[in-house]
This record gives C-alpha cells, structure tokens and sequence, in this order.
C-alpha cells in the first residue's frame, strides 16, 4: 500500500472518481470541490488530499488542511473527510492514514490536531481526545477531536 499526495498526482480525473464512488455524500461533496478548483479555497489556500492506495484501487483518504468545518476558529490544522472503503475496514487503515497527516502537520510546526465530527469511539482508539462540542459553519454541532503531536 501507498499513500499518494491527490495535488501530486497525475490523474486527478480518476482519483476524484475514485473519492466520489465512496458513497458517503461528504466524500461526493470533496469530489466536486476538487472538480471545481474550491476545496483549497474553502481549507484556508493549503492542504492536501491523502489517498491510501493499493495499486490502482483507493483503499482510504483524508485532508489536512488549515481549516475544516469549524469556522472561525484559531485551532488548526484539521485532518477531515476520513473515510476507508467497507471492504477495507478492520485493519485500521483510517489510523494509517492519520498518523502519515499528523506526521505532515508535525513537519509543519504543528503541536496539534484536530478532527470534527458525530462519530462516538472512532477517534479514541487513535489517540485523540474530546475537546467539546462546537458548531460547524453550516449551523450544526459537531464534536471537536485534539491530538497533540
């Protein structure tokens, strides 16, 4: 398996076909960002896109970026949109995934991280911990997620 830099990549057209196949409506919704040329101007002008592949399929994804959903906020950077494929889950590639864009943030100067989401138990077990309810930029409370790196 290899994790891939989606902005590296030279067929972006596939990948995005590959993230928007997931099913999950936020996976199609990053899609069209991509598509669009909007995702990096919604995230705050960096970020990426980590794919977690195995040869040509996509195994998992996930962004770092400086903002998520959470707006305004001084808390950055964010990794959001973690989904891996139901065929592929049970072996923790979620948390593959995660470590390699906390790695990234570190390199980067970060002390921390944060997730948002409605997910209960998810985050834990990878060593985050709930930071509390905030409200998300399209009006609904999300549960705030930190790790320190």
């Amino acid at each position: 398996m290899e994790i891939l830099n989606y902005f590296e990549t030279e067929n972006h057209k596939y990948w995005r076909s590959k993230i928007s196949a997931c099913g999950w409506p936020a996976g199609q919704y990053l899609s069209e960002l991509l598509e669009a040329g909007k995702w990096k101007t919604m995230v705050g002008g960096d970020g990426t896109v980590l794919l977690l592949t195995e040869g040509e399929e996509l195994v998992a994804f996930c962004t770092l970026a400086v903002y998520d959903e959470i707006q305004p906020t001084a808390l950055t950077p964010w990794i959001g949109w973690v989904f891996t494929f139901p065929q592929y889950r049970g072996h923790r590639y979620a948390g593959r995934l995660m470590a390699h864009a906390e790695a990234l943030a570190k390199s980067q100067g970060a002390k921390s991280v944060y997730i948002s989401t409605d997910h209960v138990g998810l985050y834990e077990k990878y060593g985050y911990r709930f930071r509390g309810v905030m409200q998300s930029m399209f009006g609904e409370s999300s549960r705030v997620y930190e790790k320190g790196l």
